[in-house]
């Protein structure tokens, strides 16, 4: 599954606009919105924060399968 995908499935999963999963996790809302287009992927802060506040592995962000 595209990571863009895996991120919106995470904001409904948990009732979330993109304003406040970027509230949530540190970053701004249009880098939300960038990921959610496919143009960036998460930088290694931005991946930690997703870990601590949504306990989502870092493999399962990317679509790596154990």
């Amino acid at each position: 599954m595209p990571f863009q995908d895996i991120i919106q499935e995470l904001m409904e999963t948990h009732h979330l606009s993109q304003r406040e999963l970027a509230e949530a996790i540190g970053v701004h809302q249009t880098t939300v919105s960038q990921w959610l287009l496919g143009r960036k992927k998460p930088g290694y802060e931005s991946i930690a924060a997703l870990y601590e506040k949504f306990g989502v592995e870092p493999n399962l962000l990317f679509g790596i399968e154990k």
